[in-house]
């Protein structure tokens, strides 16, 4: 059999970037643990997010373990679609990191605080290059949709996403919206229930870009499941991608890419015992 295993990283190539996607790559919800066997069986778990006092999203303790440990051997950067009051709920172990990236990558947290000068470039592109958000809010909210699209909201004014009802949904408006939105220069993604247009600007990947020039990054090591973590992925040295999410779905390879071999919260424990081993033989 060919071996799966990504090569080590070269000594000496610091510093090691490690960015990570939070919602079923890092953190779980309790319906995506997806633990197997007795519940005798299962791991400690603890709590990684609360949402109106109650506990919504968890990881192993052993990730937790792992997270800091990594944290300690590269510099760990949280990505996510999320916005930034929804990033802030998410409550990792050890010191914040220095940089993070939310909002699908429209903002770069620095120290937590959003960088002014990467909300101007993009606002830049996205004029220069996008149809306003309006237009594209007012496509999803038009009343020829409203059996399929439940509700349509803003992502801090840089994107729009729908809560959709897949069943009802015809084949052919996806492909109809994906046609026009990429005249319109935005792309659009279907997961789950959420239907993401977003400026074709804003990528996470993109926001990648800009950390690792900041930090003089030698070495990126990324993963992420949905097909928004798509282009990050493609920017890393090495990537992993857990074996759940649209991206395993899609049967998403790449020379640089590894799955896990196991799927849920423990493919979190994984990635992360993965991207250490890889950030401290570079150390």
């Amino acid at each position: 059999m060919p071996d799966t295993r990504p090569r080590p990283i070269p000594h000496g190539r610091a510093p090691v970037l490690a960015a990570c996607d939070l919602d079923r790559t890092l953190i779980y919800s309790k319906n995506a643990l997806w633990l197997p066997g007795p519940d005798k069986d299962a791991p400690a778990l603890v709590v990684a997010e609360v949402y109106d006092g109650a506990p919504l999203s968890f990881m192993t303790r052993a990730a937790e373990d792992l997270l800091l440990k990594l944290s300690a051997a590269a510099a760990f950067v949280p990505v996510t679609t999320r916005t930034q009051a929804q990033y802030e709920r998410v409550q990792l172990p050890g010191p914040a990191p220095e940089y993070a990236i939310t909002t699908n990558g429209g903002k770069l947290l620095h120290r937590g605080v959003p960088d002014p000068g990467w909300r101007r470039h993009l606002a830049a592109r996205i004029a220069a290059d996008c149809a306003p958000l309006e237009s594209v809010e007012a496509r999803l909210a038009g009343p020829a949709h409203a059996g399929w699209i439940l509700r349509v909201h803003r992502a801090e004014d840089l994107f729009v996403y729908a809560i959709v009802d897949r069943g009802a949904m015809p084949a052919a408006f996806l492909e109809q919206l994906q046609a026009e939105c990429a005249a319109a220069g935005w792309t659009v993604s279907l997961q789950g229930r959420k239907l993401y247009c977003v400026p074709a600007p804003v990528t996470k990947g993109g926001a990648l870009d800009e950390v690792a020039r900041r930090t003089g990054a030698g070495t990126i090591l990324a993963a992420g499941d949905s097909l928004l973590d798509a282009d990050l992925l493609a920017r890393a040295d090495v990537a992993f991608r857990p074996l759940h999410g649209e991206l395993h779905d899609a049967g998403h390879q790449a020379p640089n890419l590894f799955p896990t071999t196991v799927r849920g919260v423990l493919a979190g424990e994984e990635i992360l015992a993965r991207m250490l081993a890889l950030a401290e033989a570079a150390g």
